[in-house]
């Protein structure tokens, strides 16, 4: 494979014979797309080079889609960078096929003063190769007792206001939060999580917690915060994202406020939890470990259900690497979290596109446009004039995930060994080629 980071590395590229999909525009048609200066310059038939240098991509027998934005992704930089940093993260996401992602600010140090998200902004600039967005924490430290600057994180950019892995629990300044949130327009990215109720539980509460004699989770832990979050943003305006949805609960949530036409709600669901259930996870293995916990075959019907009326708008992977070491022994002591930057795409295709439950138009909907909508970008989409963030998918030839040929820092994922479509072969990030399979 290839890899190159950014830079002002430039040439034109032309894309030949692909089959071009846009959820944006509804395209499903073959075509050829130049791409020049970073941008998207012409789409048609029969295109031509414009340079001698010009690259040509044979894409002929695969799909052309915009570049993937995961909307949740933990890059564990600064503080943890054993786990991941930016640099490796952002390599994971381009093999993934992922050109933009939202990093969560539950990093050591917190991500809650605007000189920690220049810290991330700029070391991206100099090592990454994607489009790296970093969210700020809405209470300072993350301690759930007093707002974080965000007036002063606004000016430095960042998309989003998150707690990501745990809820502020006090409503009334959860409030208060929406409230800046929407003065700032920026959207809050909620995890649901009841603290109390969680306590110890390491599992979804069920028949096979018992099996494993480990402590569960139950649905109402997820549920009670997100109709709670629901609640405040019908109060205050603000527009809110439910993180990881995992339960038939919120699914059922998001139809009702999609029938009441709550349209500054929307949420997002990982291939994990519209894949996996508790019955899948064979013995006392942290690989299954995640927050919130792999649920019931209900449960996973419901979001896939939820995924396909459109309630439920957005997939993303919830991307949280830990070392091996962090990830042996017990699920009772070992952190919450797997990875998901390189297995998302052909997940996604394999098991809701191959089996009939979305469109493959409908899988860009989620990936690209929707994420794009939210973060208010113009990109995830394959227009004329718009971020050449581009990626060519083999979605003919099967093959294995091998977690130990991942660009990753971790390993830490239940799928090791399944058979699956969609393998990137090339991601374009304004109009560089960042990465490339053999």
């Amino acid at each position: 494979m290839e890899l190159y980071t950014k830079g002002d590395f430039r040439m034109g590229i032309l894309i030949q014979g692909g089959r071009i999909i846009d959820a944006a525009t509804n395209t499903d048609k073959a075509g050829d797309i130049y791409l020049d200066g970073g941008v998207i310059k012409e789409i048609g038939d029969k295109l031509e080079k414009k340079e001698k240098t010009d690259r040509v991509i044979d894409a002929k027998g695969c799909l052309v889609m915009p570049g993937l934005i995961d909307l949740h992704v933990h890059l564990r930089d600064p503080g943890q960078e054993y786990k991941e940093d930016i640099e490796t993260g952002s390599k994971a996401a381009a093999r993934g096929g992922v050109t933009t992602v939202v990093a969560m600010p539950n990093t050591t140090p917190v991500i809650d003063s605007p000189d920690r998200v220049n810290y991330v902004h700029n070391k991206a600039a100099q090592v990454s190769g994607i489009h790296v967005l970093q969210s700020g924490a809405i209470t300072k430290g993350e301690k759930g007792e007093e707002l974080s600057d965000i007036s002063e994180m606004a000016q430095a950019g960042i998309p989003a206001l998150s707690e990501d892995g745990k809820s502020v629990m006090n409503s009334k300044l959860y409030k208060e939060a929406m409230e800046q949130a929407v003065k700032y327009d920026l959207p809050i990215f909620a995890h649901c999580e009841d603290i109390d109720l969680r306590g110890s539980g390491c599992m979804n509460d069920d028949e096979n917690a018992r099996r494993l004699r480990l402590p569960g989770i139950c649905n109402a832990t997820e549920d009670a915060i997100a109709a709670r979050d629901i609640l405040l943003a019908n109060e205050t305006g603000a527009r809110l994202h439910l993180c990881h949805c995992s339960t038939s609960g919120v699914a059922r949530m998001m139809e009702f406020a999609k029938e009441a036409g709550l349209e500054n709600v929307t949420a997002e669901v990982c291939p994990h939890h519209f894949i996996l259930t508790s019955d899948d996870i064979p013995r006392d293995d942290p690989n299954y470990k995640m927050n919130p916990p792999l649920r019931t075959k209900a449960d996973v019907e419901a979001l896939r259900r939820a995924l396909k009326n459109g309630a439920i708008q957005v997939i993303s992977t919830d991307h949280a690497p830990h070392s091996a070491k962090d990830k042996t022994g017990s699920m009772r002591s070992t952190p919450f979290g797997i990875v998901g930057l390189e297995t998302s795409l052909a997940l996604t295709y394999t098991e809701l596109v191959e089996k009939g439950v979305l469109t493959i138009t409908e899988m860009v909907e989620k990936m690209s446009w929707n994420p794009a909508q939210i973060l208010g970008l113009d990109s995830g989409t394959i227009q004329e004039g718009h971020p050449a963030d581009i990626i060519v998918v083999d979605v003919d030839n099967e093959y294995e995930i091998d977690k130990n040929k991942f660009l990753s820092k971790a390993r830490n994922t239940p799928f090791q060994g399944w058979k699956v479509k969609g393998k990137v072969l090339y991601t374009i990030c304004d109009g560089k080629i960042v990465y490339q399979d053999n």
